[in-house]
């Protein structure tokens, strides 16, 4: 196989070969479904062969050598699951096997709602911060009562349509709020963009754009210009009928167990605006 795209790595090239060797002495043939040697003692070394675990995998015996040794060669993710489905790899093994070659974490079997309860939890908490939690499509998860009072309540929308890019270009009564609208929502474009165009083939991704392209001009005009851009630290400034003019400042957050889930919090900049915001929270 071709020289990979990380050759100035040598030390996570010999580090990806010893989680290798170190995974595969764990494993005895019994264990991934092969005959035990007939001689005693005819194994001369613990756990599988090189020989084993590249068959195991669909791979050769000479390239799986070579990435046990650290030479400078590519691995597709295909071949790296292959080789964490032979190794048995749990899904931290597996989640760091791919990051030693250079690849993005596995996609998470775990469903959302197995996380829910957690979730609430975590955004009430953080209240009177307004606080939402939302996953890779951006649809949202959780969300405390500051974020419903003061931004939107995502349960005025459909359960299909409860979504963080949605609420942004269809909410008015949001965009009437937000002193300058057009900046904040070509940020979360952008985002939205970028994390749609590694998943071309999502029917989720495809639903929302195909429904955003038909309600909203801005929307339709700004994808096709394919704006990319990460978050950056930011403050929002709202005229909120009740709260009077807010300024959150924005962070983005994601949970260590699942990254593909982002927590945003926004904090009101002065101890003015948290003790308004407060107030109102008693009183509504």
């Amino acid at each position: 196989m071709g020289s990979g795209h990380d050759s100035g790595q040598p030390a996570r090239r010999a580090e990806l070969g010893a989680f290798l060797r170190a995974r595969r002495a764990r494993l005895r043939p019994a264990d991934v479904g092969l005959p035990e040697d007939g001689i005693p003692g005819r194994r001369r070394t613990a756990g599988l062969r090189r020989e084993e675990v590249a068959e195991l995998s669909g791979v050769g015996v000479t390239w799986y050598t070579w990435l046990e040794q650290g030479r400078n060669i590519s691995a597709s993710a295909q071949v790296i699951d292959a080789l964490a489905r032979a190794l048995l790899l749990g899904p931290d093994q597996h989640r760091h096997l791919r990051d030693l070659a250079g690849l993005a974490a596995p996609d998470r079997e775990t469903s959302t709602d197995d996380v829910r309860p957690r979730l609430r939890r975590l955004v009430d908490a953080a209240a009177p911060n307004i606080a939402s939690i939302y996953d890779g499509h951006f649809d949202y998860l959780a969300w405390n009562r500051p974020y419903a009072l003061i931004r939107h309540d995502p349960e005025s929308f459909p359960p299909d349509r409860r979504n963080l890019v949605w609420m942004m270009f269809t909410d008015e009564e949001n965009r009437a709020r937000m002193t300058r609208w057009e900046p904040a929502a070509r940020a979360v474009l952008s985002q939205f963009r970028a994390m749609a165009g590694q998943r071309p083939n999502d029917p989720r991704f495809a639903d929302i754009v195909a429904g955003l392209t038909a309600a909203s001009p801005e929307f339709r005009e700004w994808w096709k210009e394919y704006p990319i851009r990460s978050f950056r630290p930011a403050t929002v400034e709202l005229d909120h009928p009740e709260a009077g003019r807010v300024e959150l400042e924005m962070f983005q957050l994601r949970l260590v167990e699942r990254p593909d889930l982002v927590m945003v919090v926004q904090v009101p900049v002065s101890d003015a605006i948290r003790r308004r915001i407060t107030a109102m929270l008693e009183t509504t």
